[in-house]
């Protein structure tokens, strides 16, 4: 809804959480009450056996799901930061929506062959009279391919945009620390600038507004950076230990111990936790968000921009301006504010 709604949120990254949001929200909704009732029957399954299958594929589905978004994040954003002038100019929404149709695609490929083979083989997905997924080779490869090769992807990325947004403040480190010092006087982090700046802005020439809306956005891209890192810290703390024990488990089958299968039971329910700590995140450390959601606590559902205050102006008039006064290095950096600060078309 806040993303629907507020222009400042309307951004590819924003677009790949709220679709991260509705599946943690279906897991809430599909996958949790299941699994509920089959902890008050001591883990056994109480519900028809063809409604197993369906829970299970359900269950893979929306985790994968989630792991594959925040997988799409840390590529796109850091395609964004490599190459910031092409990827703004072919960043539309129709695009952005063709990647989170894949994303989704890519998932339910993953997780079809479970109802496939439980209802040709109830074996499959019973353990005494347990509803869990019992083919020891499907569950290694979709392990490794729904999780371990996406979190390998997440970190190697998480840590070369990192590193490119470090190279690109260290061509303005005084700028960049004076605009942090007062970035509190902006009522938004994206999108707004007090009239007084406006007016300084037109004073100083178009250079001095590209140097600022540079830093501004390399600014945007570090606290972005932030709140997606504690996103991708808490999914691992969360999700690893139930991944790892699952691999266990399918390596050593019959001869494991009982005490896999009550961990596997407990790991699980901390991964389903990741989906609601999710939006939490997402409120605590983003300042729009909370300004949203403040509002629609207040029944107020449209965005109220103050008479004094101005929209930046768009970031490919910098690019333009730019590329004449400063060259090609200048101009590639503040292309990122682009990617902060441009709606989606």
């Amino acid at each position: 809804m806040a993303v629907s709604i507020e222009s400042k949120l309307h951004n590819a990254t924003n677009y790949f959480l709220c679709s991260l949001a509705v599946a943690d929200m279906l897991v809430g909704f599909l996958v949790m009450p299941a699994s509920l009732i089959s902890i008050l029957y001591n883990h056994s399954w109480p519900l028809p056996e063809l409604l197993c299958p369906m829970w299970i594929f359900l269950d893979v589905l929306f985790s994968t799901a989630s792991i594959m978004h925040l997988c799409a994040i840390s590529l796109d954003r850091y395609i964004g930061i490599r190459n910031p002038i092409k990827y703004s100019r072919g960043s539309t929404l129709r695009k952005t929506m063709i990647k989170i149709f894949s994303v989704w695609t890519i998932s339910i490929v993953l997780s079809l062959p479970i109802p496939v083979m439980g209802f040709q083989d109830k074996q499959k997905v019973f353990v005494n009279g347990t509803c869990t997924l019992n083919e020891p080779r499907f569950v290694l490869v979709g392990s490794s391919v729904a999780f371990f090769v996406p979190l390998v992807i997440m970190v190697v990325c998480y840590y070369l945009t990192l590193r490119d947004l470090q190279r690109h403040s260290t061509s303005f480190p005084q700028e960049s620390k004076s605009h942090s010092k007062h970035s509190s006087v902006q009522t938004s982090d994206t999108s707004l600038l007090n009239s007084k700046s406006s007016t300084n802005k037109s004073a100083q020439g178009p250079r001095g507004q590209g140097r600022r809306g540079m830093i501004q956005a390399l600014n945007n891209e570090r606290r972005a950076s932030k709140v997606l890192g504690i996103v991708f810290f808490l999914f691992l703390v969360m999700w690893c230990p139930f991944f790892i024990t699952n691999v266990l488990i399918a390596i050593c089958q019959d001869n494991c111990s009982e005490h896999l299968y009550n961990l596997i039971h407990f790991f699980v329910w901390v991964g389903y936790i990741s989906s609601g700590v999710n939006p939490l995140i997402y409120t605590l450390f983003n300042e729009t968000y909370r300004q949203a959601f403040a509002h629609y606590l207040r029944c107020k559902y449209h965005e109220d921009v103050p008479s004094n205050q101005l929209q930046l102006t768009p970031a490919w008039k910098y690019l333009v301006t730019l590329k004449t006064l400063a060259g090609a290095k200048l101009c590639r950096a503040v292309a990122l504010q682009e990617l902060s600060l441009r709606p989606m078309v």
